[in-house]
């Protein structure tokens, strides 16, 4: 399949081709037809070969060796064709081929006049030669030829030009197109690019929650059980607190194996979300002798697991902060199952805080809290005031499980 610049090329060398056939056609012919003219002296003869000779030579010279239409040319050429229809009117087929090249040769109303000239020479050859004529209607008709050749010429003309326009337009837009598809890939790259590095960040900010919601949730119980060992003569209780140091180290390890892999919470992987909120708050009883309750409200149901890990972290979020600063008696996990969305509620009756205060100690799990619940389009609100206790709620669409 041939490209556009490869027909191109083709269409320029039939071009400079073109004018050598016609001049043979026209030449072949008038030669055939020179004794149904009439008496043709060898003079005549001599001098239409002479100028079909010259008409060569000068197509030649500006075709190959200045190589690009000229009006000099184009002139030179013209007269020759009408010297050679006044010998013999078929030489008119020759002249046509100044139609062709008018619009490359001239630049504005030359254009015009280059092609009215040509249909001069078409109409003269048309109606059997120049004046003064045997028939009155060879004079009659030589005008109407004129307008006829003229007309038509002036149609293609300005529809080459309509042509050029068009073409010049799509060019246009082609360029423009590959412009903006460049431009277009370049910001796909950018967007790529950002995509990955946002990808990366995410990463790191979810390793960081996991390792700050269980990881180190879990080796600060360890910590506070070992501490409350020391100095106790109870033989059992040690026992019993060490017992559970070595087990919340060892959760605390499932959880950094089970983060790294990007795997659902343990608590999630052989149960719903209510009974892992209920095993959580049981434990969390046990830990730390307060009371708290486990409400569910509605309907339970499964859940997207994305939802359902994201309820259970701000809820052992939610637990540590009540056991790190609340001091509280009494602490209430409520769970409700609406149809648009899940709504967790923890409240503690402890000591409260002035959220507008100096930060404290417990802000970043607020931060990791609103973050979890803001990634899946959800919000998080915290109601405190200082002695009145401290109540969180994260609001969650109700993604069912194996939603996308």
């Amino acid at each position: 399949m041939t490209s556009a610049v490869e027909r191109e090329q083709q269409w320029d060398r039939n071009l400079k081709v073109l004018p050598f056939v016609l001049l043979a056609l026209a030449t072949v012919v008038c030669v055939v037809t020179f004794p149904v003219m009439g008496p043709v002296t060898v003079t005549t003869r001599i001098v239409f070969g002479a100028l079909v000779a010259a008409t060569a030579v000068w197509i030649w010279r500006w075709m190959y060796v200045y190589g690009s239409p000229h009006p000099v040319g184009y002139i030179g050429r013209t007269l020759l064709a009408a010297a050679l229809t006044m010998l013999h009117p078929l030489s008119c087929i020759f002249a046509w081929i100044g139609f062709l090249d008018a619009f490359d040769s001239f630049r504005g109303r030359w254009r015009w006049v280059a092609m009215a000239a040509t249909a001069l020479i078409m109409a003269t050859g048309q109606v059997g030669g120049p004046p003064p004529y045997d028939e009155w209607w060879q004079g009659a008709l030589l005008p109407v030829l004129f307008v006829v050749n003229f007309g038509l010429a002036s149609l293609m003309g300005r529809y080459s030009i309509h042509l050029d326009a068009v073409s010049q337009e799509r060019a246009e837009t082609i360029t423009r197109l590959e412009s903006a598809l460049a431009e277009n890939a370049r910001l796909q790259g950018q967007l790529l690019a950002r995509s990955r590095e946002s990808g990366v960040r995410d990463e790191r900010e979810r390793l960081a929650r996991e390792i700050h919601d269980t990881i180190a949730q879990s080796l600060a119980g360890v910590v506070a059980q070992l501490q409350a060992t020391e100095g106790s003569a109870d033989a059992q209780d040690v026992r019993r607190r060490v017992a559970r140091a070595t087990e919340m180290a060892r959760g605390a390890l499932v959880e950094a194996r089970r983060s790294l892999q990007d795997l659902s919470p343990a608590e999630l992987s052989t149960g719903c979300l209510t009974d892992a909120l209920s095993a959580l708050v049981t434990t969390w009883r046990t830990d730390h002798g307060v009371d708290v309750s486990f409400v569910v409200v509605g309907e339970s149901r499964s859940l997207h697991s994305e939802v359902e890990a994201t309820l259970l972290r701000i809820t052992q979020e939610a637990l540590a902060n009540v056991a790190k600063h609340a001091s509280a008696r009494r602490v209430g996990v409520t769970l409700t199952f609406d149809e648009a969305e899940v709504i967790l509620d923890v409240r503690d009756d402890g000591t409260g805080f002035d959220p507008t205060g100096p930060r404290r100690d417990s802000a970043f799990g607020l931060g990791v809290m609103r973050d979890r619940a803001e990634r899946l389009a959800g919000t998080f609100t915290v109601e405190a005031d200082p002695g009145t206790g401290t109540a969180v709620s994260a609001r969650i669409p109700a993604l069912a499980r194996g939603a996308a």
